[in-house]
């Protein structure tokens, strides 16, 4: 069982214009030329990941390191891939396992400079895969590599300086493209599920299963029988969705909305997927990783230490 968090190095996802209103309601949405990461509070976490018994970190990646391939990504402060490397080596001491993650969705990819004006390019191609092989590399051969591919969609992107969309074909044989890229590396392909909950037979059609699904809901109702329509059970309702058509999961939760949602993340998705597709849980905060957000980050992480508890203890039903 993968006890995890989403834990960012790089934080440049977004792309939003500093005029923007999504600006002045979360200024981390806007992209920086400095590393938003502070080396105090990753340690604090990490430190606390080992005491409550989680066992992987999700690293997002983006412009945390300065690739030798493409050093062009690299932002003041971005950490060397003997620096990563030595911080891999250093969580696997502790009984944590570093995966890495780069989000290549078109609505998250900031980090990728001027090869995100690039999408589904020759140039961008050739920068994916090299960036993918060498992260591989500085991860030691990692076994999962996450992929991202969330929220590309013109809602959520209404506010960038462009807006990138991908649709249909171009979506997933770009999908296939990343996943296959990862496989050569060694590692098997991760990545979020929410373009499901919008085209729900496409996706189950196109998708491989060899692909591990993290669907993720951040709210605080898990029944939503009385109202089917509610936004919150197209997104509850994926993790059945997964399950039923035979995809491994990692369900993700988070305190960004309520605290008890990753316990009832937890209790709800143990009920329904079968032992040998659950294969872990993530928290994912979505905040850097700075000292003014640890306070919300180590709490994220006692949240998971208090599943991992129940867990292992046996489950009650979900609690809202």
């Amino acid at each position: 069982m993968y006890w995890s968090i989403l834990l960012h190095l790089g934080f440049n996802m977004w792309d939003d214009d500093p005029k923007s209103p999504s600006i002045q309601k979360n200024p981390y949405r806007e992209a920086s030329d400095k590393l938003r990461c502070d080396r105090g509070t990753w340690d604090a976490v990490t430190n606390r990941m080992a005491e409550v018994g989680m066992n992987q970190v999700l690293v997002d990646v983006g412009e945390g390191i300065r690739f030798d391939s493409h050093p062009e990504l690299a932002v003041e402060g971005s950490w060397t891939p003997q620096q990563m490397a030595d911080e891999v080596a250093r969580l696997k001491g502790m009984g944590l396992q570093a995966v890495p993650k780069l989000n290549f969705s078109a609505g998250h990819d900031a980090w990728l400079g001027e090869y995100a004006f690039m999408v589904s390019s020759k140039t961008y191609y050739q920068v994916v895969a090299d960036v993918i092989a060498e992260t591989a590399e500085i991860f030691g051969k990692p076994d999962l590599f996450h992929i991202g591919m969330d929220e590309e969609t013109l809602g959520h992107q209404r506010h960038y300086r462009q807006a990138v969309i991908r649709h249909s074909d171009l979506w997933y044989s770009d999908l296939e493209f990343y996943a296959t890229e990862a496989e050569k590396a060694g590692a098997r392909a991760w990545m979020w599920s929410d373009r499901i909950w919008h085209h729900e037979q496409e996706y189950l059609r196109r998708v491989p299963k060899s692909i591990l699904q993290s669907n993720w809901y951040y709210g605080e109702t898990f029944d939503h029988s009385e109202d089917p329509q509610h936004v919150g059970r197209t997104h509850v309702r994926a993790y059945d969705l997964l399950e039923a058509h035979g995809y491994d999961q990692v369900p993700t939760g988070a305190n960004w909305s309520c605290d008890t949602n990753l316990i009832d993340t937890v209790r709800y998705c143990h009920q329904f997927i079968s032992p040998e597709r659950e294969l872990g849980y993530m928290t994912a905060p979505w905040y850097p990783t700075v000292d003014e957000q640890r306070d919300r980050l180590l709490a994220a992480v006692d949240q998971v230490g208090e599943a991992i508890a129940e867990y292992s203890s046996g489950l009650q039903e979900p609690s809202h």
